[in-house]
């Protein structure tokens, strides 16, 4: 029997795409690299589906792609790098197992989005913790694997968050449930006992979850995650902090992530800005703070008044002004954006129709120096300075910081296209000297990124053989081989 023929016995005919034009557009995104065009694209249901294509990839030797966000891709992690790939399309798990208001923690499949999982979060009173207005078509638990930072820093404790425990297929086709999840009981026993699957170290003293997190579907598939919830604020106010320099907001960001004040809280550049809120970039300052406070359940308006005090008075102290108005752009319509997920067209788009996304970690002391480089870089290459658009998301209390430059540009225009990937590449390699943590190596930068730690690449490579010694599962991303 065919691989075809197998598929179908699995899935179904319905659930097995050939059709030419759809696989053709899986060979290449915004991301400019190329591969080849996937044999086929699955959409198991459940999860003994996607052990049984697991096996069968084992057995039959061809690789296995993980795709379950629509839209556009911007990042080359779904292209296969091989020829005779089989894509799983988790589009169609899009089961809410669970959210438990109680313990706030919510129990997704692969395919629900944002928007679905917001809507039944708000049901119980919660709060879903996102990235950046995410594509309306993005899946929760993909964001969640690929460690895409929150905007809320103030819950944001450790690299994991807010992330809780997995149910896998790893590349061997066995099933492995990270967390305490994983047992004693089942699940349905663990709800009876009022357990809730919200501690991501486990089975023991294993922590398989922070190798499956930015392994782009390389060592095993998800089929269910847990998510961390926070309590949906009865009152919200959000203030925006104008600077000419972005030195002049660094250590009044340092100063109020201390006190745990802000939920939301992020720096955008005029550009990004502009993007996000359709307001003209020339009327809006250089640089800009966006923070929400929030009052809850019990006592709300006593919670704002003392921390909108405290936040003024050591605003006074760095000689900067918070305020709800500026140029155009209101806090009250930016609560609404950063409340939900994005809007079609996707905002890294609105501009310019095309968006390179070059990021990585650092710290926020040192954030200055990075948009310096890159300002200087592009006048080398003759990039326009209102196409790069800047925005810097403190993450775990403000320890650290990523950093995201937008190079924005009409990819239907091979000069403009070609300016953003020598930019690209060029900066990005200045960025890896100064000491920028790629945690997320994406698209030309790879080798460069890996060739700074060998014994990361050989530790990584022994997980690899471990969890998926056949090679099936995408082959070719990260510092792992094509072979199959």
């Amino acid at each position: 029997m065919g691989t075809k023929e197998d598929l179908i016995q699995i899935v179904g005919s319905d659930n097995v795409v050939t059709d030419k034009c759809i696989l053709e557009t899986f060979r290449s995104d915004l991301s400019f690299h190329e591969g080849e065009t996937p044999e086929y694209i699955v959409k198991p249901k459940s999860f003994d589906e996607v052990q049984r294509i697991v096996w069968l990839a084992n057995e039959k030797g061809f690789p296995l792609v993980p795709c379950s966000s629509g839209g556009e891709r911007f990042k080359g992690t779904t292209i296969p790098e091989t020829k005779g790939a089989v894509v799983v399309d988790f589009s169609s798990m899009k089961k809410i197992v669970r959210v438990d208001r109680r313990n706030k923690v919510a129990m997704v499949e692969p395919g629900v989005t944002f928007a679905e999982l917001q809507a039944a979060v708000e049901k119980e009173g919660l709060r879903l913790e996102m990235p950046l207005l995410p594509k309306p078509e993005k899946s929760v638990v993909a964001s969640l694997l690929e460690r895409e930072p929150t905007t809320c820093p103030k819950y944001n404790w450790d690299a994991i968050d807010p992330l809780c425990c997995l149910e896998l297929v790893l590349g061997t086709g066995d099933k492995f449930v990270t967390g305490n999840a994983a047992g004693p009981g089942t699940l349905e026993q663990q709800w009876a006992a009022k357990q809730a699957q919200k501690v991501s170290m486990g089975p023991a003293q294993t922590d398989i979850g922070r190798i499956i997190q930015g392994s782009q579907g390389t060592l095993g598939l998800a089929t269910w995650a847990t998510i961390k919830l926070e309590v949906k604020p009865s009152i919200q106010k959000c203030y925006l902090v104008p600077a000419n320099d972005l030195e002049d907001l660094i250590m009044f960001t340092y100063k109020m992530l201390w006190r745990k004040l802000p939920d939301h809280c992020l720096i955008l550049n005029n550009i990004n800005l502009s993007a996000i809120t359709g307001v003209d970039h020339s009327g809006l300052p250089p640089w800009v703070l966006v923070y929400t406070i929030s009052g809850l359940e019990y006592f709300p308006e006593d919670r704002i008044s003392y921390m909108e005090e405290e936040i003024y008075e050591m605003a006074s102290g760095f000689n900067v002004q918070p305020v709800q108005k500026l140029g155009g752009v209101s806090g009250d319509k930016l609560i609404g954006l950063l409340n939900k997920p994005g809007k079609a067209p996707y905002w890294k788009q609105s501009l310019k129709g095309g968006v390179k996304e070059l990021f990585f970690l650092t710290t926020l002391d040192k954030s200055s120096e990075f948009v310096t480089i890159m300002h200087q870089k592009a006048v080398s290459h003759n990039f326009p300075k209102e196409n790069t658009g800047i925005y810097i998301q403190p993450i775990r209390h403000g320890t650290g910081c990523h950093m995201s430059f937008n190079l924005m540009a009409d990819f239907n225009n091979a000069e403009e296209k070609d300016k953003v990937k020598i930019l690209y590449d060029d900066a990005g390699k200045a960025f890896l000297e100064m000491g920028g943590f790629f945690s997320r190596p994406h698209g030309t930068l790879v080798d460069a990124i890996y060739s700074k730690c060998p014994d990361t690449v050989l530790a990584l490579k022994k997980v690899k053989n471990i969890f998926d010694p056949k090679g099936v599962m995408n082959p070719g991303k990260l510092c792992f081989g094509e072979e199959v």
